[in-house]
């Protein structure tokens, strides 16, 4: 499949089948239809070393290809049935160098927006503590080129920085998409709304 290199607005409704993306570990349970659906494998996770020492790259994964810079944005609504289940946006070169933002179910009493950094093989994860009740949120990924700005808003129009981040030897292509895991348990739901991938919006600093 050819990358794709942004110069207008490409939204995706999942209206039915989408044909522009690939799956990297397409989950037991999948549909579109009014948003793509679907429910999660058995302890399926992306993290790579850091503190826990395990590395998982079996998170299920619908992305594009994209060259060059661009903005992604997506909006997801879950329903948490364990510890630790999350979805969201991920921008990805490779098992070793990756960004995901979501929201992880912690208990019934709160959850941690936050975003995953992976370079170089170990991943770091930065949270916030949000309420148990968040189950829905929308999730923006900016690449200006080797830089990432990653953002959230609860309502979808009034956005927050979550991080700006580096990935280490970022190629120009990288897949680029919506991902869900369940690090402890299985069929975690969720449903991503739409998918939409537009020229890059972060301004440049002007310093």
């Amino acid at each position: 499949m050819d990358p794709l290199r942004p110069t207008a607005p490409i939204r995706l409704d999942f209206a039915g089948p989408e044909s522009r993306g690939v799956w990297l570990n397409p989950p037991p349970s999948h549909r579109s239809g009014g948003g793509l659906h679907l429910e999660t494998g058995a302890r399926t996770d992306f993290w790579q070393r850091t503190h826990y020492g395990f590395r998982h790259d079996d998170g299920h994964f619908w992305a594009l290809l994209v060259a060059g810079d661009f903005t992604l944005e997506a909006r997801a609504r879950w329903t948490p049935r364990a510890q630790y289940d999350h979805c969201g946006l991920m921008v990805r070169a490779g098992p070793e160098s990756w960004i995901k933002c979501s929201v992880e179910r912690e208990d019934d009493r709160r959850s941690y927006l936050g975003s995953v950094v992976t370079n170089l093989g170990f991943s770091d994860w930065a949270t916030q503590e949000v309420g148990a009740e968040v189950r829905e949120m929308s999730y923006r990924v900016s690449r200006r080129d080797d830089d990432f700005l990653v953002e959230c808003a609860s309502d979808g129009t009034d956005w927050h920085q979550l991080r700006v981040a580096h990935l280490h030897g970022c190629p120009e292509v990288l897949s680029a998409g919506v991902y869900a895991c369940s690090p402890v348990g299985e069929r975690f739901a969720c449903t991503f709304e739409y998918l939409e991938l537009r020229p890059c919006g972060w301004a440049v600093y002007a310093g």
